[in-house]
């Protein structure tokens, strides 16, 4: 049977699709630097990890690296301490952060952006200096300890550092503008009249706040607590300077095993477990949370 002839319907149709292939092309041939750095910078290097991984002392394949790790106690103390330290750290910036972003979100816009740069203004330092400063600021004989007993708060010096008090000091003075933009973004956007409408139905400030600010204001909230927590499970330098050997998270761990043992299998299987910790982390909180509507506030 002979076909029937193409309309021009189905020639339109067909010349849809066919500018539709084109314009994929084109918006791949624009994307593919992007690609070609991401295919770079990110997955084979993700997947020589991967591989180095499962290499034995005797280069063949083992699982002898992740055997070791179920095996030795040692390292489920070192995952539940970056992961207590992980925790400390989002809390307590929580509740420090988000009163001062609500702060910042009432005042004039001058002082806002005043408030602003002074959060941004640690980003402008080192972080090693940082550390250091906290560590000269924390010692016995540091500013803090010296101040307190000369205005009678305690007696005898006390020991920040070198333990887990000087740790999370360190990490939350680091990561505290990390929870503060995004939560200040989220509360900027809210619309004032949602509030003036509460008020005008009869709900006082206090109830105004907890029923219709702080709701629309998670989505920031929520966004830098994880920021936070997801940066604090690979931190180096704060918990190896003011920890002081006592408070060992996996990142330490990773350095020690290539540093002290030349042990490229086993800082690999390490860096692998995180890896999927925290990869297992970020999809629990997509079942949960919107990632597009992060800094919405109130859109």
């Amino acid at each position: 049977m002979q076909a029937p002839p193409m309309t021009n319907s189905d020639n339109h149709a067909a010349g849809l699709r066919r500018d539709e292939r084109l314009e994929k092309l084109k918006l791949f041939g624009l994307a593919s630097p992007a690609l070609l750095l991401i295919l770079v910078i990110l997955v084979i290097p993700v997947g020589w990890l991967f591989y180095v991984s499962f290499v034995g002392a005797d280069g063949s394949f083992s699982l002898e690296n992740y055997q070791r790790m179920i095996e030795s106690k040692s390292y489920a103390r070192i995952f539940r301490t970056t992961f207590q330290v992980s925790f400390l750290t989002t809390a307590i910036c929580i509740l420090i952060g988000y009163p001062l972003a609500y702060f910042m979100a009432q005042l004039p816009q001058r002082l806002a952006n005043l408030c602003l740069i002074t959060v941004l203004l640690p980003f402008w330092t080192s972080l090693l200096v940082r550390t250091y400063a906290w560590l000269v600021l924390l010692q016995k004989r540091g500013l803090v300890n010296e101040w307190a007993m000369s205005i009678g708060l305690w007696d005898e010096p006390l020991k920040f550092v070198h333990n887990l008090n000087g740790t999370l000091i360190g990490m939350v003075h680091i990561m505290l503008p990390f929870l503060i933009l995004p939560t200040y973004g989220a509360m900027k956007a809210i619309d004032k009249d949602y509030l003036k409408a509460s008020s005008n139905l009869g709900a006082s400030p206090v109830r105004a706040f907890w029923t219709v600010f702080f709701p629309l204001s998670t989505p920031g909230l929520f966004a830098g607590a994880l920021m936070v927590f997801v940066l604090c499970l690979g931190f180096f330098v704060t918990p190896a300077v003011l920890g002081g050997g006592k408070v060992i998270l996996v990142s330490m761990k990773i350095v020690s095993n290539i540093e002290l043992f030349v042990n490229w299998g086993a800082a690999s299987a390490l860096g692998v477990v995180l890896l999927v910790l925290t990869m297992s982390i970020l999809w629990i909180a997509s079942r949960f949370l919107n990632f597009k509507n992060m800094v919405g506030g109130g859109q």
